[in-house]
């Protein structure tokens, strides 16, 4: 019987799961959907409706994947709690995957390009890294970050190369770079995370070993939430 992934992605506004054949290498099934509605709503169902599509059970997935960041912090808690909780039920191990390079499997096929994924991190920022892909290899050129529209709209420029922008931020960075025609939007059928691409993005740690108990299985922020940083204002204010 071959291996099987269960990979899921609620970072953003869109959500996804994903039943993968690690032995074959092919998407079984995958739900996407891109609604207002909260992930605590939509992810077990989605989950239980792949399932049931493809005739499997959650005893047969050896493995599970979440983007664990970064994104929204609700989003994020949701995914990842909902993945610790059937491996640990399964005894099973977990990946751990970044939202920004998952997105950059949306193009694994490109060659000779750049990817440059982009979240919406407000106050004119965006959670960013930037990837490389060559003859279908994917290699990372800087790590996760935030960092302002401007800053690297200027970066991008310096470049001279095609950059492909994927993310819920992409248009920001796009319309700071609209006059460079190096630089380039993806489609909307490619510029979201999607559960098969964080399903892709994991099998390169499970090829490399590098997977994880369920107790270990954690979000990843690269800067505090919204009232974190309201308290820590507050505590400064008092000093």
């Amino acid at each position: 019987m071959s291996m099987k992934l269960l990979s899921l992605d609620s970072s953003a506004t869109t959500a996804s799961v994903c039943l993968y054949d690690i032995d074959d290498e092919k998407i079984i099934g995958e739900f996407f959907i891109n609604t207002k509605l909260t992930h605590s709503q939509t992810l077990v169902p989605m989950i239980d409706a792949v399932l049931k599509s493809t005739k499997s059970e959650l005893s047969e997935v050896d493995y599970f994947a979440v983007n664990c960041g970064p994104g929204s912090f609700t989003g994020i808690r949701i995914g990842v709690s909902v993945i610790k909780g059937m491996a640990m039920a399964l005894d099973k191990k977990c990946i751990c995957t970044s939202t920004l390079e998952s997105m950059a499997y949306n193009f694994v096929d490109a060659d000779d390009v750049v990817v440059c994924s982009c979240m919406d991190a407000r106050r004119n920022q965006v959670y960013n890294a930037l990837f490389s892909i060559n003859n279908g290899e994917v290699a990372r050129l800087c790590e996760d970050r935030a960092v302002s529209v401007e800053d690297l709209a200027d970066e991008l420029k310096a470049l001279g190369k095609t950059v492909i922008l994927v993310g819920d931020g992409a248009h920001l960075v796009a319309k700071a770079t609209e006059n460079v025609d190096f630089i380039i939007l993806a489609h909307d059928s490619k510029r979201y995370q999607t559960a098969s691409s964080v399903a892709l993005c994991a099998l390169q740690s499970i090829k490399n070993d590098n997977v994880l108990n369920a107790s270990s299985l954690m979000p990843t922020y690269l800067r505090p939430s919204q009232a974190e940083r309201e308290r820590i204002k507050k505590e400064e204010g008092k000093i």
